[in-house]
């Protein structure tokens, strides 16, 4: 494991280190995944790998709006 010490600006920005950034591909542009793990926080490049892992995570259940439309459908019924 790396470990470098960084500081954070009153804008809640810091910099990942030159290192860090070269041996992850993270460039200009680059997608960043950040996780509340417990007291930790993780912070991964978004790649195609993420993207896969997380996709259709929240599909199959309606959206709010689609539900609301449901029940006045139902309501007008009667």
């Amino acid at each position: 494991m790396v470990r470098r010490i960084t500081t954070v600006s009153t804008k809640g920005q810091f910099v990942i280190p030159a290192e860090m950034r070269t041996s992850l591909g993270i460039e200009p542009g680059t997608r960043i995944a950040v996780t509340l793990d417990g007291q930790r926080i993780v912070i991964e490049p978004v790649s195609e790998e993420l993207v896969e892992k997380t996709r259709g995570l929240l599909s199959g259940k309606r959206s709010l709006s689609e539900e609301l439309k449901r029940q006045r459908r139902q309501k007008d019924k009667w």
